[in-house]
């Protein structure tokens, strides 16, 4: 069934490709594609099948086990017993050898065993549940992983976009401004100098947009890569997306910060208390077991192979059954200190948990505080790089309009120009390191998963 499900997962996967490559995704869309999709959480979910078998095993170990066998034997050579003379009619003081047994012997039987009382075998059914919803657990994680890397990337993606669609603004100013002074060369008007420098930067920011579109399809092929999606599917990105980084990034909310949401310390908490019952579990090797057992079988005996012939028809087999009950009391008492051996490792090993869970705790709001300053930071210099855009935009057009009378020499329009290259693609980075840290409070409140809706 679950062989079937999968494959029915891949081939909705597979139907879905064209349908994803004509329309544009929104993060949304990206990480419930991802969730459907994503090798390695495809495999942690088959990880948490594996800990509901496991259970079922354990739980096995409670009912009543029951074995049935068959089995035909052909004695070639009888044993030959010795035997005084005279219990067969012989001199006193003579040995008479006598053949044992009989030539085919078929016998079928039957046992049934059940655990009355195994401390073990009860902590270990716990353990197994315990350890199913750890590996459920592990799915979460895996789960959270996936939305935390599939957002990362698109908003880096969307970055890399929006510096390609500045260099190209840039690249079409300079190319109208390298035609207007090529003309005017040719009429005497400007200097081949001044054209030549332009051209020059000209190259320069068509060297920058192959290097940011290089760029922006290797962010691309990595969130595919997240995704779980073909790299030979076009994967489009809506232009709205990155105008609503800037329309929210205009508060802070941090939310609460509470250890116990975060899936990692979770992990260590189910850790701890799946090593609790593996203490118990040893500890239940001093207390002694009770099991009871049956046994049936049935028995044909002949010296010619004729056991399935009746005895109307001359069958010379005998049948006998046999049948006995039995209760199995195991009382441990002494191996060499083995099992306190044992519980003392299980407790080093709760120490050693607990100690995990003492560090992820620092850990866990060291990111959590990081977080909120960088979030602070990030508020303070977008508002920032947004002016500094503006006054860089002024000071372009204000050196233009000069460069266009003649009040301003080439020198200056292109560093206006340069400024305000920079000065967007500052801000653009300023939006996106915003985003990152935002995304990083989000998973700081174990809040990951809102990001679906």
């Amino acid at each position: 069934m679950k062989r079937i499900m999968l494959t029915l997962i891949l081939l909705m996967g597979i139907g879905g490709y064209t349908s994803y490559a004509q329309s544009e995704l929104s993060l949304q869309e990206c990480l419930k594609y991802a969730l459907a999709n994503n090798q390695q959480l495809a495999r942690t979910r088959l990880e948490e099948d594996m800990g509901r078998f496991k259970t079922s095993e354990v739980r096995a170990r409670a009912l009543p086990q029951v074995n049935g066998q068959g089995q035909y034997t052909n004695n070639i050579k009888k044993q030959v017993l010795a035997v005084p003379g005279e219990i067969t009619g012989g001199a006193p003081g003579t040995t008479t050898l006598l053949q044992a047994g009989t030539t085919h012997n078929v016998t079928a039987s039957g046992t049934i065993t059940q655990e009355v009382y195994n401390q073990s075998v009860f902590t270990g059914l716990k353990a197994a549940k315990a350890g199913e919803e750890y590996y459920k657990m592990q799915t979460v994680q895996s789960e959270e992983t996936v939305i935390y890397n599939v957002t990362q990337l698109y908003y880096n993606t969307l970055v890399s976009r929006e510096k390609m669609v500045v260099l190209d603004a840039n690249i079409e100013k300079l190319t109208k401004l390298v035609e207007t002074t090529s003309s005017q060369v040719q009429n005497g008007l400007a200097r081949k100098i001044d054209l030549d420098r332009m051209r020059v930067n000209l190259t320069n920011y068509k060297t920058q947009r192959t290097q940011a579109q290089n760029q922006f399809l290797v962010q691309a092929n990595q969130l595919k890569q997240q995704m779980g999606m073909s790299m030979s599917t076009t994967l489009n990105l809506p232009s709205a997306s990155f105008k609503e980084i800037e329309s929210k990034a205009t508060v802070a909310d941090f939310g609460g910060m509470n250890v116990d949401n975060r899936i990692e310390y979770r992990l260590l908490q189910k850790q701890e208390e799946l090593q609790q019952f593996q203490k118990k579990a040893y500890q239940a090797e001093y207390y002694p077991s009770l099991a009871l057992s049956g046994n049936y079988s049935y028995n044909g005996i002949s010296n010619k192979f004729d056991m399935l012939k009746s005895k109307s028809n001359g069958s010379t087999a005998s049948w006998y059954d046999m049948a006995a009950v039995s209760l199995t009391l195991k009382i441990p008492i002494f191996d060499g200190w083995a099992r306190r051996s044992r519980v003392s490792q299980a407790n080093v090993t709760l120490k050693q948990i607990r100690k995990d869970m003492e560090a992820t705790t620092l850990s866990l709001n060291t990111q959590y505080e990081n977080a909120k300053l960088q979030v602070q930071n990030n508020l303070a210099t977008i508002k920032e790089q947004k002016e500094n855009v503006d006054l860089a935009n002024e000071v372009y057009n204000s050196t233009q309009n000069n460069y266009n009378l003649g009040l301003a020499n080439l020198t200056d329009l292109l560093d206006a120009e340069t400024s305000l290259t920079s000065a967007q693609n500052n801000y653009n980075e300023a939006l996106l390191q915003y985003k990152l840290a935002e995304l990083d409070i989000i998973k700081s409140n174990g809040n990951l998963k809102t990001l679906l809706n």
